[in-house]
C-alpha cells in the first residue's frame, strides 16, 4: 500500500510507481470514480478514437515488432469485433 499526504491546498502527489502501474506520464489523464466507504478508484485515461491511443498498442515488451501486413490484419480483426 501506498500511503500519499494531502497538501493545504488539497492536493496530492502520485508516487514514481503509482504512476508507472497506470502508465501515466506528464500530460497524460487520470480518471478518480469515487466509491462508497470513503473509497475510491483510480485509472489511466486512454483515448478510445485518437491515433495516439493506438501507436504502438499492438507492440508488447519483449516481442518483436509487428509487420505492416500483421498490423493491417489487426486492424481487420477490430473492425470485425474479433478483438
Amino acid at each position: 500500500m501506498t500511503i500519499l499526504t494531502v497538501t493545504a491546498k488539497g492536493q496530492v502527489t502520485l508516487r514514481k510507481e503509482v504512476l508507472q502501474h497506470l502508465g501515466v506520464k506528464p500530460g497524460d489523464k487520470i480518471a478518480v470514480d469515487v466509491l462508497p466507504d470513503g473509497k475510491a478508484s483510480l485509472s489511466a485515461v486512454r483515448p478510445k478514437d485518437a491515433l495516439k491511443g493506438f501507436i504502438g498498442s499492438l507492440h508488447q515488451p519483449g516481442e518483436r515488432a509487428r509487420s505492416l501486413e500483421e498490423i493491417n490484419q489487426a486492424i481487420r480483426d477490430g473492425w470485425a469485433g474479433k478483438r
